[in-house]
């Protein structure tokens, strides 16, 4: 017999969904961001290994293990106050889903669901979403250091369905702090060569 598994449920708020067929920062960052249609969507329909319909990365194959990402918006509201800037806007950090109240460091390598709206969306959290030195230049100066180990997560979509934003119930396999959503998190080290 199988045991069943334990899980955790944290109520958090989808407060952002971007959808954007292309990519904004690429090149140099002196010579700005490319512009682009960004969406940020009451609602995004997420499919199972390929991602977020409309998306940059949806079924991109050197992207389907890390399509959908991730975000707290307590790390974006504490790397503004350490700088002494902002408030920044979250759509600028380029992360799909940007959430309030959820720890996410501790789901790398865990499967999790997202419940919102009657749906529910099985995720799996594969490493951190390291920020790119972009956020220099488009939120402030020492960003890009500051989102280091709280710059959120990658993830493959594990079975597809809408995400919407408002309320929402993150079920975890594991616990989680929401108090330390902000804080950074130890970033292991490669198991690459």
């Amino acid at each position: 017999m199988v045991e069943p598994v334990e899980t955790y449920r944290y109520d958090v708020e989808i407060l952002h969904l971007l959808v954007s067929p292309g990519h904004a920062y690429f090149g140099r960052a002196r010579d700005g961001a490319a512009d682009v249609p960004t969406v940020d969507a009451e609602q995004a329909e997420v499919v199972a290994g390929k991602g977020i319909v409309g998306d940059r990365f949806f079924g991109k194959a050197a992207h389907m293990d890390a399509a959908v990402t991730l975000f707290a918006v307590e790390s974006l509201e504490a790397i503004a106050a350490e700088l002494g800037a902002g408030p920044f806007d979250p759509l600028l950090t380029r992360r799909n889903v940007v959430l309030r109240g959820a720890q996410l460091a501790p789901l790398l390598g865990q499967d999790f669901v997202l419940e919102s709206g009657g749906s529910a969306v099985t995720l799996h959290a594969g490493r951190h979403a390291q920020p790119c030195a972009w956020m220099n230049e488009v939120l402030a100066p020492g960003a890009h250091a500051a989102m280091r180990g709280r710059g959120g997560i990658r993830c493959r979509a594990v079975s597809g369905g809408f995400l919407h934003r408002g309320p929402a119930v993150l079920v975890s396999p594991v616990p989680l702090d929401p108090a330390q959503a902000g804080v950074p998190s130890v970033l292991r080290p490669s198991r690459l060569p």
